[in-house]
């Protein structure tokens, strides 16, 4: 566990690295098959596998998925921590100490409260939220990577400066590397970018809207996508089952990956190679 949690801090030393969001095991080890050097979950995949919406699993069910993806494949997982699953630093500091027990070699913990009044923690108690996550980790001995994400853009608040002085402050505070989902223009990347370094930034993408080349431009050191993935894969899904359902027809079947080409991938052993 510690050898990858050093392999994964030095992919981010230098360039730009896509770390794709598997939601269960058949899906981490084909995109380790595929030669991805990292994998990061994701909350709404992994909660849309169980019949859950985002944001609406346990404590236990996410360090479960967190055991179980560490387990089956031979690469570096960051786990989406969501916000740690507490309110209180002390509390998320508690969790987070059980978090890098899992096997995982990166968490991230965010600033979102799930209250659409207020949804982001106050300035003070989101840092010293990520205070606790940092010295948890480092009590663990585990070297766990430590991402620092403020939700302003993805949560009604698309506050840039705003974003900043949080992303500023948590890695001031310890965050290993910084992250604000639903940022998309190159200006608001490459302010953010330079705002933090020389720590990394880990980039969102859920479509077709920049290129690993550009990102890497722009300085961007890591790009996730999150559950775009998992929608990609529920989309295909629901467009068969629609057409079976509404019309007695069967012609999106024929579109998904063939039975060779899955049973290809698995055969090849119990862990993906």
């Amino acid at each position: 566990m510690i050898e990858l949690a050093r392999t994964f801090r030095e992919l981010h030393r230098a360039g730009c690295f896509v770390i794709p969001n598997p939601w269960d095991v058949g899906s981490a080890r084909l995109l380790e098959q595929l030669g991805f050097p990292a994998l990061a979950t994701t909350s709404s995949g992994f909660a849309w596998s169980i019949g859950r919406a985002d944001n609406h699993v346990t404590l236990a069910a996410a360090l479960s998925h967190f055991r179980v993806l560490s387990s089956e494949v031979n690469i570096p997982i960051n786990g989406d921590f969501e916000g740690g699953f507490a309110v209180a630093p002390e509390d998320v500091a508690e969790n987070v100490h059980d978090a890098a027990t899992t096997g995982v070699a990166g968490l991230s913990i965010e600033d979102s409260t799930g209250d659409p009044k207020n949804p982001l923690y106050e300035f003070e108690l989101a840092v010293e939220r990520v205070k606790a996550a940092r010295q948890a980790l480092d009590r663990s001995g585990t070297g766990v990577m430590l991402t620092g994400r403020s939700e302003g853009f993805i949560v009604g608040q698309p506050d840039l400066f705003e974003t900043v002085r949080r992303l500023v402050a948590y890695a001031e505070a310890g965050a290993d590397c910084l992250y604000a989902p639903g940022i998309r223009t190159p200006e608001q990347i490459s302010t953010i970018v330079r705002a933090v370094l020389p720590k990394p930034v880990n980039l969102l993408v859920g479509g077709p809207s920049i290129t690993v080349e550009q990102a890497r431009d722009l300085g961007v050191r890591r790009i996730s996508v999150g559950g775009a993935l998992a929608r990609a894969a529920w989309g295909g899904f629901l467009k068969a089952a629609r057409e079976i359902a509404t019309q007695g027809t069967f012609e999106e079947l024929g579109r998904g990956a063939t039975w060779d080409e899955l049973e290809g991938a698995f055969k090849s052993g119990d862990r993906a190679i």
